[in-house]
């Protein structure tokens, strides 16, 4: 059974073990070599270089762009219930955006000067969606359903091909339903080094938003170099759930799984108030991780017992601090009255509010961003929204009143900084 550690009396090594998801290493130097060389002859071959990655690692030949007869038929031989899902999770998705989107730009004013900002779209972005552990149109709609909804004016999408060798339907049909017509398949690591540099098929894009493997990661970086904007922060997910006394432990342990299941470097944890709670959890976790078929019963346990754990704290407070210094993609609050534990969140992807509010309905039903920062990352950046794929633009008025009860300011600072010409805009006014 997974062991209980007890924050209070957990040493420093055992400590950042937790909150590093198990340990952080940095990225293998053979990886890296062969990444930025891939990239390289990506920027310098173009289509070649991506016809030869797609052979070498997936076996594949085929068009590097999906045709919109492709598209159309990619539905033709999914089931019912899962395109009605894709729908669904589409229409939550958008309406989220639409909301946030309608209540992005605002005006006011402050002693007659006008302040405001106006958001406009991006021109160009570039999307991944991953095919290595499984197929995951709902990364297609959680990244692509704000680009849409932003009205950003070219949507380009990389989807690599599957061990089969072709590309996944269920993203197609998704890519379908959002009138992306831009879809190429490719190598992933390829396919970001086209995005970022232009081949003669793949023109280039100002912006990358997706998550991916490590190979991806490191082309994004590449990529960065390059000049081209990436959204960072999307790395092998994790969760918290924080519980008090009043949590079911079945459900809990359900919940902590969810995340668990993705792969050997996921990491779930679990903290809690009520010592009682958190054995019969335990209990749970164990019985659950043996019911999953291989390999995801391996994820799991490898993101519980070993990327992660189960932590007593001695306070609501205490709980809270761990869960704001791990920063979690996923926040669950399994308590009570969560409304009273929330203005203590400080740092997290996405916050959870109550067990009948799961991971797995914010991955692919409410609506809410579910593509998040990983890694603790939402220390500093926020999952991907319509706010992604939009500039704001600060807007500015003066009436005549506010421009000279300004004008001291402007002039003194423009003398202390010896920029006469910015005085001059205040003296000119005098005359």
């Amino acid at each position: 059974m997974t062991a209980i550690i007890v924050w209070q009396e957990a040493g420093e090594m055992e400590r950042r073990r937790l909150m590093a998801r198990g340990g952080a290493s940095a990225p293998d130097a053979e990886l890296v070599e062969s990444v930025a060389d891939l990239v390289q002859r990506v920027r310098l071959r173009g289509d070649e270089a991506l016809v030869e990655a797609l052979h070498r690692f997936h076996c594949v030949r085929a068009e590097l762009r999906i045709g919109p007869e492709e598209l159309q038929a990619a539905g033709n031989g999914l089931d019912d219930g899962l395109k009605q899902a894709i729908r669904v999770s589409i229409a939550q998705v958008r309406a989220f955006n639409e909301i946030a989107l309608a209540r992005s730009a605002w005006r006011a004013e402050i002693d007659g000067v006008g302040l405001g900002e106006v958001t406009r779209p991006i021109e160009s972005v570039g999307l991944y969606v991953p095919c290595g552990k499984g197929s995951f149109p709902s990364v297609l709609i959680m990244v692509a359903t704000p680009a849409v909804v932003a009205g950003v004016g070219r949507i380009a999408l990389v989807v690599p091909p599957g061990v089969d060798g072709g590309v996944d339907p269920a993203v197609l049909f998704a890519a379908h339903e959002l009138g992306l017509t831009e879809v190429y398949r490719s190598n992933g690591p390829a396919g970001i080094a086209a995005l970022a540099c232009g081949t003669a098929t793949i023109p280039a894009v100002r912006k990358l938003v997706g998550p991916g493997s490590p190979a991806v990661t490191l082309a994004m970086a590449e990529a960065r170099r390059l000049g081209c904007v990436v959204e960072a922060g999307f790395g092998p997910t994790d969760s918290l759930i924080v519980c008090d006394g009043s949590a079911d432990p079945r459900l809990l342990a359900a919940d902590l799984l969810n995340e668990a299941e993705h792969g050997l470097d996921s990491a779930a944890v679990l903290v809690g108030i009520d010592l009682q709670v958190l054995k019969r959890a335990a209990a749970e976790v164990s019985a659950q991780i043996a019911d999953l078929p291989g390999p995801r019963r391996d994820y799991a346990e490898a993101s519980v017992r070993a990327n992660g754990g189960i932590v007593l704290a001695r306070s609501r407070e205490e709980a809270m601090a761990i869960a704001n210094a791990y920063a979690p993609e996923h926040l669950q609050l399994a308590v009570e009255d969560p409304e009273m534990w929330l203005p203590l969140v400080r740092h997290a992807g996405t916050v959870l509010l109550g067990q009948w509010t799961t991971p797995s309905a914010s991955n692919f039903a409410i609506g809410t961003p579910a593509t998040l920062p990983t890694s603790g990352f939402a220390k500093v950046v926020s999952g991907v929204s319509v706010h992604t794929y939009l500039t704001r633009i600060p807007v500015a008025q003066l009436d005549k009143d506010a421009f000279w009860r300004l004008a001291p300011t402007i002039t003194a600072l423009a003398e202390h900084e010896g920029f006469p010409a910015h005085a001059a805009t205040v003296t000119v006014r005098q005359n």
